[in-house]
């Protein structure tokens, strides 16, 4: 669970911050919140317990890393954040290509997957805006969320106080740690250096820069309510599915190297025969014994089958419990209508509903603050009436989706019917360049059969005309 830090508004002035408050609240996030993402992390790039596991007496050790981690988070942020972010406004109005122009410079669609991958891994993702040096243009970028966090007031209400965004440095000369730290406030940067050293009261003696988005340029991003992520929760049975497969193969070098038991004869009668007896027994696999002698080898029964049941299990459990389909189960897999392919991927969808509806909550704000900056620039967008659409990347049935549209034509308007067409991606566009075509048509139709008095011709095209 994240936790919120918050300080008291009454004690807060963004004029006059304190080093040593900044200072104590990376020390508290470091040592809590922070500790988990790390871990997250870890387990995502396959850095797994099992890997610490150490074996006495030069006993197998084999350290079998199966990173479902990393495959829960790809396909759940793949099936989230696939399909770039589609933006629809209630209100005809053609300063909204000065904002599409906006959002294309800031990079929004690259900002949005990174986003979606650490909402996955850490359970919060965020990112910083900012203008670009020596050029009126917004750029977003997606921050670490390990060495980010957001302040809040203490009311009610938890309004935003600042952000802060740093770095862990390290000092060769005197091996001192220190932070490069950045804080945003609803109207000025600070960017300065905390050493631990410091105490007491120290306020800032860099001074602050203007922003002028409006608010706090850092936005937060909750994959849940608890900001959990989407395998944070399973860590234990990936602990107990990579020590299952680890034993597993322990056991199949232990059978390999398995203790020989003569019985009724010796190797030979002393060091140097049983020397030459073990090096024969190894380059030609031969074993000279007595009638009555018997040899075999001293192993331990193995119960393949319950292993292999236990590990569908735990494999089961993991997939299961995170809500993400294994999409290399064999009842997965297969030819499937639309419907069924939505029924086993309900638990998929559930999740992905839920990161949907925090991450409009950020891009509400992200949307404000770039509709802000244009007004600077004598761009006045309403950001109220801009419409975030959210498209799964699933593989679609072409041929239900084109009987769904022929049956909803007319009821329906075309560019909401052109959305539901994964191959579209301008359906503004695709109409003018359908009415373009028909008016070509028209011109055609009218070149070929000529403009006669009573051509009954006329009045077909003069009828589609006036229905355009």
């Amino acid at each position: 669970m994240l936790h919120t830090l918050t300080y008291p508004r009454e004690l807060y002035d963004e004029y006059s911050l304190d080093k040593q408050l900044i200072l104590k609240l990376i020390t508290k996030h470091q040592n809590g919140i922070g500790k988990k993402m790390f871990k997250n992390k870890q387990y995502y790039d396959g850095e797994h317990a099992i890997r610490k596991k150490e074996r006495k007496g030069g006993a197998p050790n084999t350290k079998a890393v199966c990173n479902h981690a990393k495959d829960i988070s790809d396909t759940a942020s793949g099936y989230f954040m696939g399909n770039p972010i589609t933006y629809n406004h209630t209100e005809e109005d053609k300063k909204m290509d000065d904002l599409t122009t906006a959002f294309d410079n800031a990079q929004l669609d690259d900002v949005d997957s990174d986003n979606s991958l650490n909402m996955s891994i850490y359970g919060v993702a965020y990112e910083y805006i900012f203008a670009k040096e020596e050029k009126a243009e917004l750029i977003v970028r997606s921050l670490e969320p390990e060495f980010t966090f957001l302040v809040y007031d203490d009311s009610i209400e938890q309004k935003e106080l600042f952000g802060v965004y740093y770095r862990p440095e390290k000092n060769d000369v005197d091996n001192e740690m220190y932070y490069v730290a950045t804080v945003t406030t609803e109207n000025l940067i600070y960017t300065f250096n905390l050493f631990g050293k410091e105490k007491g009261k120290i306020p800032l003696t860099e001074e602050p820069v203007e922003h002028y988005m409006g608010q706090i340029p850092i936005v937060e991003y909750k994959n849940n309510k608890e900001s959990i992520g989407d395998f944070e929760q399973q860590i234990s049975l990936i602990d107990a599915y990579n020590t299952l497969m680890s034993d597993r193969v322990n056991d199949k070098e232990q059978f390999i190297d398995a203790i020989l038991v003569i019985y009724g004869s010796i190797l030979g009668d002393d060091a140097d025969e049983t020397e030459e007896a073990k090096k024969r027994l190894q380059d030609l696999k031969l074993l000279e014994m007595p009638l009555d002698g018997k040899a075999e080898y001293l192993t331990r029964v193995m119960d393949e089958t319950g292993v292999e049941t236990l590990r569908k299990a735990l494999k089961e459990d993991i997939y299961t419990f995170s809500h993400v389909p294994n999409l290399t189960d064999e009842h997965f897999v297969g030819n499937s209508s639309g419907v069924a392919m939505e029924y086993k991927l309900l638990g998929l969808e559930m999740i992905t509903k839920i990161k949907e509806r925090y991450y409009k909550k950020g891009l509400r704000k992200r949307i404000a603050i770039l509709c802000h900056f244009l007004g600077l620039k004598q761009v006045a967008i309403n950001p109220n009436f801009i419409m975030p659409v959210f498209s799964r990347a699933l593989p679609k049935n072409l041929t239900e989706l084109g009987q769904l549209v022929a049956n909803l034509k007319g009821s329906v308007s075309m560019k909401t019917l052109l959305q539901l067409l994964p191959f579209v991606e301008d359906p503004d566009g695709e109409i003018e360049t359908v009415g373009k075509e028909n008016e070509e048509n028209i011109k055609r139709q009218k070149k070929l059969f000529g403009n006669k008095p009573n051509d009954p011709t006329d009045e077909v095209v003069e009828k589609e005309e006036d229905d355009e």
